[in-house]
């Protein structure tokens, strides 16, 4: 949630700062600011809405000068307002804070400085942290005694934050601090930047390095200084090099972001599956888990772990690893995970989920899950986050850059390493190699698959345009096709605001038969596998009570058609991949709906693509 982007340097920080923020929007786009020391002194610009809004502002009203700081609002504390925009100052007015995170105790903080005499513009715990940093400074008279009164002030704030300071007594530098929330560093030419993600600096910094929790750091153009939470200076971490070249985040004659990355699916599926498939052994090997065979023939449970449509991902995980490998698998919201005393042993692996690899559920429950013994996993998309970094080993989904809010192409991904990974751990666990090696061409053939189910989207466009104006879903699945019809209800609930419930096909008696009218589509996902007659008993039973039916079935179907009130025959195929089919064709249903009811797909309302808070 929220980006942050700062810059210190010779040069006017404006311009950087303006093109870091259109690189973060995705993390949050409620409203935009930025702060730089100008010859008259530190100056503010904020507005809701969008960064092009902010840079508007600025058009007509310029700011000039350097070091900078700035950032783009995902709403946590008080309305979208801009009040309630960053950067915030302090009571003085001499230093200016932007930050990611939230901060659990600000209530507490706001009572004992409002007793003295403190006055707060905005309903925020980051006005609250601003005024609490800049107190502590009252006395500082040098950098020792300045970085000192930080160090004091955060050791009494609960919570997570990623924060930027600007304050014209650090002259000429920036101040930094991390605590569950992700920041970088990076340099490049005569600048130097802190960053909410790295990707907000590509084509300005040549390196980046990652702070580490509970550090502060002080970053000037020529010079980087690291301290840890106790005042003593840290050595650099090793960077890494980032291109010059800008990063490529052009729709590329698609119409968004959404489309773009639906149809970039069958490359990204490539990658995955490259150098990983292994036909002569009949199995998948992962070089990324650092474990051998024997290590991994030694784990009796996995736990799978993650929120949102990753949780989703790994509900399908759960199905197929339990199915090809035989053993015990559960799956648990991460959100949940860490507050529950789960009970974890040597022989667990915990897997843990994160399309960014910084979702602050995840982040606890890997930490959680440490301390009590259990091997970590780490599944993700991006190799240098805090998940892959702290992980005992781990899975690279290779998805790329996804900048649409609703994923897509980083679940079928996601869920594409499950059933890898099912496959290795099958092997291990007596899976014979003759369906393994079935198994593998399944998953050499899903590229080309889902080449051919993105051939339907113009009939997919037609039936959710058919069914825009319903109010209400129900999406209906059994086996693994019922976590695809939570994503699917998930998708289409992000982008087109339209109320859907996803269930197990045959729960519908059990209660959820009570919602079936005429007014309310049944979506079912229908292939021909070893549950189809349930399915179509279930169609049925929706059918006799007035309730429109589309399934998403299999090519070749006719009965399916002449039950239902409309019908997507996707590639016909076994039961590890039908599942990926049927989820590509649900992002495809929900993108045309929203499309139709005029959303904005990439963009919808409350949401951001990071999820780093609590």
């Amino acid at each position: 949630m929220c980006g942050i982007v700062g810059c210190v340097g010779p040069r006017d920080a404006v311009p950087f700062l303006l093109r870091g923020l259109e690189r973060l929007e995705y993390r949050g786009y409620d409203s935009a600011g930025l702060a730089v020391l100008t010859p008259a002194g530190l100056q503010i610009r904020r507005t809701v809405g969008r960064v092009g809004r902010l840079a508007e502002n600025l058009a007509q009203s310029p700011l000039e000068g350097s070091p900078g700081i700035s950032h783009t609002r995902w709403a946590t504390h008080g309305p979208v307002t801009g009040a309630n925009a960053h950067p915030h100052r302090d009571a003085t007015g001499r230093l200016a804070l932007v930050h990611n995170g939230v901060i659990e105790n600000h209530d507490e903080l706001r009572q004992r400085l409002l007793a003295e005499g403190h006055v707060f513009s905005s309903d925020t715990d980051t006005e609250v942290l601003a005024h609490w940093i800049g107190k502590s400074l009252d006395s500082a008279t040098g950098w020792d005694d300045y970085l000192a009164a930080v160090r004091r002030a955060l050791a009494e704030v609960r919570g997570s934050y990623a924060i930027g300071v600007l304050d014209a007594r650090l002259e000429g530098s920036l101040l930094a601090a991390r605590a569950g929330s992700p920041l970088v560093i990076g340099r490049g030419g005569q600048e130097s930047f802190i960053a909410s993600d790295e990707q907000a600096l590509s084509g300005m910094a040549r390196e980046i390095l990652d702070l580490e929790d509970f550090q502060i750091a002080r970053v000037a153009s020529g010079s980087l200084e690291i301290f840890d939470r106790a005042g003593s200076p840290r050595s650099s971490p090793a960077s890494r090099s980032l291109s010059l070249t800008e990063v490529d985040e052009g729709l590329g004659g698609h119409p968004h972001h959404m489309h773009k990355e639906i149809h970039e699916q069958p490359r990204c599926l490539e990658r995955a599956l490259e150098g990983r498939l292994d036909e002569d052994g009949a199995t998948v090997v992962f070089a990324g888990l650092h474990r051998t065979n024997r290590q991994l023939r030694e784990i009796q449970r996995l736990v799978l772990t993650g929120c949102g449509s990753t949780l989703h991902a790994a509900m399908f995980g759960e199905y197929v690893i339990e199915n090809l490998a035989r053993m015990p698998v559960e799956c648990d919201c991460a959100s949940e995970f860490r507050y529950r005393n789960a009970p974890l042993d040597t022989q667990t692996a915990v897997i843990v989920m994160s399309q960014s690899g910084e979702t602050a559920d995840a982040v606890a429950a890997l930490r959680e899950s440490r301390r009590k013994g259990a091997l970590v996993l780490g599944i993700c998309n991006n190799p240098r986050s805090t998940l892959a970094r702290e992980s005992d080993g781990g899975i690279e989904i290779r998805a790329g850059s996804e900048i649409g809010v609703a994923a897509t192409k980083t679940f079928t991904a996601e869920a594409l390493a499950l059933a890898m990974l099912g496959i290795q751990w099958g092997r291990l666990r007596g899976l014979p190699a003759a369906e393994a090696t079935q198994l593998l061409k399944e998953l050499q053939s899903l590229p080309e698959l889902v080449r051919r189910t993105l051939d339907l989207e113009e009939q997919i466009a037609r039936v959710a345009q058919r069914f825009a104006q319903a109010p209400n879903f129900l999406f209906l699945g059994r086996q693994a096709s019922y976590p695809v019809a939570l994503e699917g209800a998930l998708k289409l609930k992000e982008i087109t605001y339209r109320f859907a419930s996803a269930h197990p096909s045959a729960e519908l008696k059990h209660g959820v038969i009570a919602l079936v009218n005429p007014d309310t589509p049944a979506i079912f996902l229908a292939a021909q596998d070893a549950v189809y007659e349930k399915n179509l008993g279930n169609i049925a039973e929706v059918k006799a009570r007035c309730g429109p039916v589309v399934a998403f079935g299999s090519d070749g179907d006719t009965r399916l058609e002449a039950l239902c009130d409309a019908t997507v025959l996707l590639p016909a195929t076994g039961g590890l991949t039908a599942p990926l089919l049927q989820s590509i064709a649900l992002q495809l249903f929900a993108y045309h709906m929203a499309v139709a009811l005029g959303r904005e797909v990439d963009r919808p309302r409350n949401l951001a693509k990071s999820v780093t808070v609590e």
